[in-house]
């Protein structure tokens, strides 16, 4: 009894099929594996987020705007402010008020977040708890 090991005599052409069976083992593995770790992905701690609305500025007359340029300069509706302790000073005057007036923070796209984290601290170590930042509405939004 004799057993041939490689390829028989004169069969010499070269298969040109596709070995498609390790391709079908990683698929396999790559499913079970998101198959499980989906369920894991998607059990979160639930929470109750915000949703997108643009509300039109209501403007009253005790309300004080703060604009803040992107080189760092404040002004107070519309007026200069030397610095934040000056300013700090003005909002401790505004903050006794009752009702207090709301902060409507205006700040130019591109200045540093460092004037406007400024300011916030300003507001805080006032006493000013009705702080609003004022944006731009997205190109064709329609308000909700």
């Amino acid at each position: 009894m004799s057993m041939q090991v490689g390829p028989a005599e004169g069969d010499d052409d070269v298969v040109s099929a596709i070995n498609t069976t390790p391709l079908v083992d990683v698929m396999l593995v790559l499913l079970i594996i998101f198959l499980i770790t989906i369920p894991v992905v998607t059990h979160t701690v639930p929470v109750s987020l915000p949703k997108d609305r643009n509300q039109p500025t209501q403007t009253k007359p005790e309300n004080i705007t703060l604009n803040v340029t992107k080189e760092g300069d404040y002004f107070w509706n519309g007026r200069p402010i030397a610095d934040i302790p000056t300013l700090v000073d003005k909002l401790k005057e505004v903050a006794v008020k009752v009702p207090q007036p709301e902060v409507h923070i205006r700040a130019d796209q591109d200045g540093r977040y460092e004037f406007v984290g400024k300011v916030v601290v300003a507001l805080q170590r006032a006493g000013i708890y009705k702080i609003a930042f004022i944006t731009e509405p997205p190109p064709n939004s329609v308000a909700q």
